[in-house]
């Protein structure tokens, strides 16, 4: 073999190298852009298992024929505050009629939801999500983030941040659900 052929060979396996390198960068960039992709009216929702703020675990999949309003919040979030006495009334309201409302606490610290939610008296659901894995999964980009859930399990609103006067939207799409 030639000095010009070890060449060409030495190459030719860099650019192998590098395809297969950039072809395996590509691909987990690929994964991780379909893994963290907004969750959008139609389609599943994604599920989960969290521990509640009284202690057992809790799993969406679970409420399945049921209409589930997932509200993603932190205690440091000054509109997930104002929104928390709304909710709560809806949930009183609703939860008779096969409606279910879960909080999503995102604090590194659970005592902080959990003194929160005492505070502020609320009846439904804390999930503690300290890791963020399933606000991830569900990637809202903004605090609140509230997902409203048929009763065959499909995302029918996404609703990110709160607007004074939301709750009537909630209520109005809550109802509607419902009765279905």
């Amino acid at each position: 073999m030639t000095t010009k052929d070890l060449s060409i060979r030495r190459h030719a396996r860099r650019v192998l190298l590098t395809s297969l390198g950039a072809s395996a960068l590509f691909g987990s960039l690929v994964a991780s852009r379909r893994a963290r992709a907004a969750v959008a009216p139609s389609m599943p929702a994604p599920d989960f298992t969290l521990k509640s703020a009284e202690g057992g675990n809790l799993r969406l999949g679970e409420l399945r024929g049921r209409v589930v309003l997932v509200n993603f919040w932190a205690t440091w979030c000054g509109p997930c505050k104002v929104e928390m006495p709304h909710l709560n009334r809806l949930y009183e309201k609703y939860r008779s009629a096969g409606f279910v409302l879960l909080g999503v606490n995102i604090d590194d610290d659970p005592r902080m939801a959990v003194a929160l939610a005492a505070r502020m008296g609320l009846k439904f659901p804390v999930l503690l999500d300290t890791d963020k894995a399933v606000t991830r999964r569900y990637a809202l980009d903004s605090m609140p983030g509230t997902v409203l859930i048929d009763r065959d399990g499909k995302v029918r609103h996404v609703h990110k941040g709160y607007r004074e006067g939301v709750e009537a939207t909630y209520e109005t799409q809550v109802r509607a659900l419902v009765k279905e």
